[in-house]
């Protein structure tokens, strides 16, 4: 893909005026701008979502794995008491 390529887009009139109004609320010099800072917005937003439920994927795994461990060894928690 080259650089500084020209494109366009044509958004309906609604999306416009919510583009233009972004534009004056993040003081973005063009319309580009804001349409680039919501793209990266929404990846990082979907990095997050995934990172998340990987995070939990495995807190799961792991809380499965400690219980079936402390189960195993807990008749072993009251020897040598007496």
């Amino acid at each position: 893909m080259k650089k500084n390529t020209k494109s366009s887009i044509t958004l309906p009139n609604k999306e416009l005026e919510l583009v233009e109004e972004l534009m004056a609320t993040l003081q973005a010099k063009t319309k580009v701008e804001v349409i680039r800072r919501g793209l990266k917005l929404l990846k990082q937003s979907t990095d997050r979502n995934a990172l998340k439920q990987a995070y939990a994927t495995a807190a799961q795994a792991v809380a499965t794995s400690a219980n079936e461990e402390l189960q195993a060894l807990d008749h072993l928690s009251g020897e040598g008491i007496d």
